[in-house]
């Protein structure tokens, strides 16, 4: 009979994911966070200028051959001054939200059971830094999901609910930080929440 071994990655095996994102960040040891991050299949390279740009890029597909990993040149978007990525519009001036994520948000009904209120702030919660005090804002959403909990919608979840869905529906751009410049920190705490925000003063 023999012994089998796979060729190449499987669909469907509980543990590809994580074997697949420890391969490829073993591949790119070094280069990540100093002009590329990746997140499985998805390497986004970044530079100030074109020229450190084509650098690290080189960089990049120089490693990828050195290791036998492949890609397929009609996937790649090259010299690009913006990308989605992970469900976010990355530019020059800073992170939003994809519009294309983010539009499900205007139709979402409200929910009926802790089954669809956890769906909902799964989703939000995935752009809470996009959402000023956001645990204070969700905060009564969460209480109905806690364990043993009955259901009531009441006024209050629907105006966290409504919140939460106009701050995803126009989310602010968080800018790129300015390490020449002075950063602040805010920090606020309540009985309900406690968050920090990291800035700087600008224009």
């Amino acid at each position: 009979m023999g012994l089998f071994q796979f060729r190449v990655m499987p669909f469907g095996l509980c543990n590809a994911p994580a074997t697949f994102q420890r391969l490829m960040e073993n591949a790119l040891r070094g280069l990540t966070f100093k002009g590329c991050l990746l997140y499985l299949d998805d390497i986004i390279v970044y530079g100030r200028t074109e020229e450190e740009h084509l650098e690290r890029l080189e960089g990049v597909l120089s490693r990828l051959q050195s290791v036998g990993l492949k890609i397929k040149p009609e996937k790649c978007q090259l010299m690009r001054q913006s990308v989605r990525y992970l469900g976010h519009i990355v530019t020059q001036h800073g992170v939003s939200t994809d519009p294309e994520k983010t539009a499900a948000v205007q139709e979402w009904p409200t929910p009926r059971c802790v089954r669809e209120a956890r769906q909902f702030l799964g989703l939000a919660s995935y752009y809470r830094r996009f959402v000023r005090n956001f645990a204070g804002v969700a905060n009564p959403l969460h209480a109905l999901t806690k364990k043993g909990e009955k259901w009531r919608w009441g006024p209050k979840e629907e105006e966290a609910f409504a919140r939460l869905k106009d701050a995803l529906v126009s989310p602010p751009i968080l800018c790129h930080p300015d390490f020449d410049r002075t950063f602040l920190v805010d920090v606020d705490a309540s009985e309900d929440a406690i968050g920090a925000v990291l800035s700087q003063q600008g224009e």
